[in-house]
Parts: C-alpha cells; sequence; structure tokens
C-alpha cells in the first residue's frame, strides 16, 4: 500500500435541507410539509461524514469552498465535530453557501433536489492546491453545479478534467462523482474526465449516459444487462481500474483486468427506511473506504451495500451511517437481494 493514507474529499459542500413530504405533488397545489432537517451535503461533505463515520480513525481532509456565513461556519463546525482536517476548506468572504433544498417522497422512496450554487459558482481549478495533502484518494464532484468548473480551462474540456489531471500528477488516485442531469450533459462533462480516473462509483443512469447506452427501461426499471455492458463500454473510454454502477436492485464493478462482479443489495426492511437522500453518497463511501485498503472487489460491494442501507434508516444524508462493523451485521440481519441478469 502507498506511503500516503486516508481521502481527500473535494468539490462540493453545500446545506441541505432534506424535507419529508408524503408524495411528491401536482403543480398549482398546496402540499404539507412533515419534516425538515438541516444537515451537511454534498459530494464533498458526505464523502467525508460517510467516511468518518464508517471508520472515525480513517483520515479525511476537505477541500472545497463555502460562504462566510452562517452555513459556512455550520459546515466547518460539522468538520471539526467529525474529525474531518478542513484547512483546505476555503470561506469565501461577501458570498453566500451552496444550498439545496432535498424533498424525499414517503410513498415512493425517490427524492428531488433543488440547489443554489452560491460561492460554488466561483470555484475554479486554481483552488485545488494538492502539495501539501497525505491522502491516497480524491474524491472529486459534482460536475453540472459548479458554474466555473464546469467550462473548458486551460487546454481541458472543463474545470474538472483540468483538477483530476493535476491531482494525477501530484500522486494521488482519483474518483468522481456524478449527478444525475441529463444524458446528454452528463456525457459532455464526464466523458472529459474519464482518462484522469482511476475509480468511476456511479448509479445507472449516469454509466449509461457516458456510454452512450440505454440502461433503464419502461416505467424507469434497471436493465442490468445494459449496465453491465455500459460498465465495460465506460472502461473502454477511461483509465479506470474499476467501474461501478449501483441501483436500486444491486450493483454491477468490471475491472480493467476482466474482472465482472454484480451484487444485490442489502434487503432493507420497508418499516426502517426513512429516505434514500445520501445512499449514493454512502454506497460511493463504502467503495472507497475498501478500495483505499485493497480489499477484494466483492468485500468492497458488500460494504457498500451495505453503508448505503444504513444510511437509509435516516432522513438526512450521512447520520444513519455507523462503524463499518455494524453496516455489515445489519446486513446480514437482512441479507442480499438475489440479483437477476
Amino acid at each position: 500500500m502507498s506511503a500516503r493514507r486516508g481521502v481527500l474529499a473535494a468539490g462540493t459542500f453545500c446545506v441541505d435541507f432534506n424535507k419529508s413530504i408524503a408524495r411528491w405533488p401536482e403543480q398549482d397545489t398546496a402540499n404539507e410539509i412533515l419534516e425538515i432537517n438541516r444537515q451537511g451535503g454534498g459530494s464533498g461533505f458526505n464523502m467525508a461524514i460517510d467516511l468518518k463515520r464508517l471508520d472515525p480513525d480513517f483520515p479525511v481532509e476537505a477541500m472545497g469552498v463555502v460562504g462566510d456565513d452562517e452555513l459556512g461556519r455550520f459546515l466547518i463546525g460539522e468538520c471539526d465535530a467529525h474529525g474531518v482536517e478542513r484547512d483546505r476548506l476555503l470561506a469565501l468572504a461577501g458570498g453566500a453557501t451552496s444550498s439545496v433544498d432535498a424533498f424525499n417522497a414517503r410513498d415512493s422512496g425517490r427524492r428531488t433536489h433543488f440547489y443554489h450554487q452560491g460561492v460554488g459558482a466561483l470555484m475554479t481549478p486554481e483552488r485545488f492546491d494538492f502539495s501539501s495533502t497525505r491522502a491516497r484518494i480524491l474524491h472529486l464532484g459534482l460536475p453540472g453545479s459548479h458554474a466555473a468548473m464546469d467550462r473548458p480551462w486551460r487546454g481541458e474540456a472543463n474545470g474538472w478534467a483540468a483538477v483530476l489531471r493535476t491531482a494525477r500528477a501530484a500522486g494521488l488516485l482519483t474518483n468522481l462523482e456524478l449527478q444525475t442531469l441529463s444524458a446528454v450533459r452528463l456525457a459532455e462533462l464526464g466523458r472529459p474526465c474519464l482518462p484522469h480516473l482511476d475509480f468511476l462509483i456511479v448509479n445507472d443512469f449516469e454509466i449509461g449516459a457516458l456510454a452512450g447506452r440505454e440502461t433503464r427501461a419502461a416505467g424507469g426499471a434497471t436493465d442490468i444487462g445494459a449496465v453491465k455492458q455500459a460498465v465495460v463500454d465506460a472502461l473502454g473510454l477511461g483509465a479506470m481500474r474499476w467501474a461501478v454502477a449501483h441501483f436500486p436492485e444491486g450493483a454491477v464493478a468490471a475491472g480493467r483486468d476482466g474482472t465482472q462482479l454484480a451484487l444485490g443489495s442489502v434487503a432493507i426492511p420497508a418499516s426502517a427506511i426513512a429516505g434514500a437522500n445520501g445512499a449514493g453518497d454512502a454506497f460511493a463511501a463504502g467503495m472507497i473506504y475498501g478500495l483505499h485498503e485493497d480489499w477484494p472487489i466483492a468485500d468492497c460491494l458488500r460494504l457498500a451495500h451495505s453503508s448505503a442501507a444504513a444510511s437509509m434508516r435516516a432522513v438526512s444524508t450521512t447520520e444513519g451511517v455507523a462503524p463499518a462493523g455494524e453496516c455489515l451485521a445489519l446486513a446480514e440481519k437482512w441479507g442480499f437481494r438475489p440479483l437477476a441478469a
């Protein structure tokens, strides 16, 4: 294993206002919000906190921008409370911290996000300095959420590709988190990044967008066979050691050495589910933790699914995640779903 240790969680740091509703409403109607919960959010924050909840002794660093406002101070305080090194999390004067209204529909378990960029729109590749980090892996996101990063940058198609290239040159392994935009926009932002990645952990729609392949059937059900092919296709477009795609029923992983593996998700009882917001982040945290520790890919997938299931016990993005042993014990108690081909 490299002398480097830990994860640098970089990119989006925002405050989530998680709001539970009975069902997604029609337009022009009045609807009750059943519960409001304020938590830190964003790909950088969620990865950082999830990793510290999986293993409090695991070294995690934060890198990104917040405003010098109450929400920014909240995020900095949360990093301090969880032991995340946040010297590289910069508070920009005079700006508003990025925020998200995340609506969780209890009848379907689905979530819908409305976000305000705030100072996130000002984040550029120049704010990513890897000269002093001790981390082994960079986890970066989210393309589509930061105006300056989404634009071309000094010969690269966008700032994300520029940051990933710089990180690898500095000796870091790299992983990119995406969000569910249109397939065209995902491909436009994500494909230029693939040659600069060591790992790619995304959902079924996102892997399909990158590969140019439809991975969801009519009605939104995942076409597992198409996902398996899309993961292989994505590997061929980039430099990744591993590409992983997750979906409600399970996950598929493919390695550059030809290894392919699929594993069903944890059969969490419906009565234990409070919300799905953050489950994808928790899955990625479990995968990244296992990959960092050089675990067999099957063990990485088991922890990823276990962490995702544990996270669904809470409405917030991170509060349901528990120490790795506890997550795995929950998975053993509930079992793993069989995954059809």
